[in-house]
Formats: C-alpha cells, structure tokens, sequence
C-alpha cells in the first residue's frame, strides 16, 4: 500500500533530485548593460521551446555544483550547439553539466547571445564575448564557489564547438572589459563534433551565421581555429562520428593535427558512427566518450580523490 509516509518521502526524494539537477539561479554576465549591443526589436523575444533557446539577449551563465563532499576544485564552461541559430539548452547543456557535477566538477551551462546584426554592432564577436566573460567571472568568483582558478576549462558541441575553440585560441586578444587583467584562457578543452574551419570543410549555417556569407578572407582565416592554435594553446580532447554528415570529422582531424604540430597534449576519439548531435550517447556503441573524457581529465590531474 503506497502510505501517505512512502508519498512524502517520494516527494523529498524528487525535490533533492531537482536541487541537484540545478541548484543555484542563473548568473547574469552583464548585470550593468550587455557590451557590444543595440536596442532589440519588438519582436526579437528570447525563445525556448522544448528545450531549444534562440534570441537570446541577456545571457547567463547556469551553475551545477556537485553535492557536498564531492567537488575536487575543477570547473567546465558548457557551450551548447545549434549552428549559431538556437541552442541546444538540455542536451548538450543542462545534462552534461548534471554528468560533469556527479564526478565532482563545477559546470556552469552558459547562454549565449547568437550572431544578429538586429541587436549587435559586430555579431562575429557576440558569442567570443559571453565566453569570455563566462571564464572571466568564474575565476574571479573562483574562491568563492571553492574552484581552483587553474583548472577551469570549456567543453562545446558543434558550433558550440566552434565557440569552445575560439575561445582556447583567442584569449589572448580580450573582446571584453578586463580591468583586473583576468586570464581569459580556458585550462583545457573538450570538442564535441565541432566546427573548426571556416573554409572548405565548413559548417555553413555556423559560418554564415557568424560572419556572413560574403565575409572576406582574413575573417574567414581568423576563425578557422586550426589555424590559430599555438605553443600556449591548452590540453584539449576532441570526440566526432567518422559518418558525420553535418559537421566533416575532418574539422576535428585538422585542429587534432595543428595541435600536434604545436606540441600540445591532445586526445581523439573518433567513432565509426554516430552521427551529429548525439550528446551524452551515442547508441551506436557502448563505449561513451564522457567515460573516456573522465578518465582523460584524471590522466591530466583534474579529477581528484572525492570524484573517483
């Protein structure tokens, strides 16, 4: 017989489960005034339908705290997908920074404004920006949230793959306000099936959305991020579908091999199949990357004793 006992403790069951899943309100990243915008059209509302965000234009970053005991100093910036066009808010959000949190990590999902010439002035640096300022208040607010503000990381799909990459090879050119001087390098990345070249292997909705589709050629090169890896460019893990239909695993391939020739630490894992999009599981295998990407992020002293 389900007692009115079994139903309360059901209850407190599922509302701790709900704590867990997000226990702290989303972090406005500009609480005095958005850089970079112009006033919004009446009808440029942000949107999010199942599960799917687009027009966003007060972005925000979401915490995931591990529980209690358990955190061991490392966090992780999560950058959703979606071609630069919406934003895959759950499945390549909100469940993966739940995963992250279970072994310890500190996730935070962020937000981002999409590439619109309707409320920015440049829109090929909009989404630079709210990653950089995402990394910006999380090692200011490193102590605070118990971080170790030299293990914070970035991890995106797609073409939040794009905005992951450009964030590790852009840091050193602020596209912010950093009056402190803050380091706006992530410590390491992971690269879900990402976008990577702007040329001939591109994503073209990705590209288009963020530099247009006449763009000239030195846009075209500035973020095609292979070519801007360098000797400081951080550790980095890259999983993609060799059948990949919508973003070429060659993308993946080319920024792996400029990080060889640069001498970085870098990982690949390349699936026979899978597809694009697939998040957390790809149903292809029973092999799944965030196995692999914890064990990578301990071989690089990230994980500690209480996330075993």
């Amino acid at each position: 017989m389900f007692t009115r006992t079994a139903f309360t403790i059901a209850l407190m069951s599922l509302f701790s489960i709900s704590l867990f899943a997000q226990d702290a309100p989303p972090i406005k990243l500009y609480p005095n005034g958005v850089p970079n915008s112009k006033p919004a059209p009446a009808d440029y509302v942000e949107k999010i339908v199942n599960g799917s965000g687009s027009m966003v234009t007060d972005p925000t970053i979401t915490p995931y705290f591990p529980e209690k005991g358990k955190a061991n100093g490392t966090a992780i910036i999560v950058c959703p997908g979606g071609g630069y066009a919406h934003l895959s808010m759950i499945k390549e959000g909100a469940d993966v920074a739940k995963k992250f949190a279970e072994i310890g990590v500190t996730a935070f999902v962020l937000k981002y404004r999409l590439p619109s010439d309707q409320i920015m002035v440049d829109k090929t640096i909009g989404p630079l920006q709210d990653a950089q300022r995402a990394i910006q208040i999380v090692r200011e607010r490193a102590a605070e949230w118990g971080i170790d503000p030299a293990k914070i990381g970035i991890i995106g799909f797609s073409a939040g793959g794009h905005l992951a990459s450009t964030a590790g090879t852009h840091f050193d050119k602020a596209v912010i306000d950093n009056p402190k001087n803050t380091s706006l390098r992530p410590d390491f990345m992971i690269l879900m099936y990402p976008v990577i070249t702007f040329g001939d292997l591109a994503h073209k909705g990705s590209r288009d959305n963020l530099v247009g589709k006449d763009a000239p050629a030195d846009k075209i090169d500035l973020y095609s991020n292979q070519k801007q890896v360098t000797a400081n460019t951080p550790t980095t893990m890259l999983v993609q579908a060799e059948d990949d239909r919508t973003v070429p695993v060659q993308n993946s391939l080319m920024f792996y091999d400029a990080l060889l020739n640069n001498h970085i630490k870098a990982e690949l894992l390349i699936y026979p199949a899978g597809g694009h999009g697939f998040g957390l599981n790809n149903k292809t295998t029973k092999d799944q990357w965030f196995n692999a990407a914890a064990n990578w992020l301990d071989s690089n002293g990230l994980l500690g004793a209480a996330a075993k």
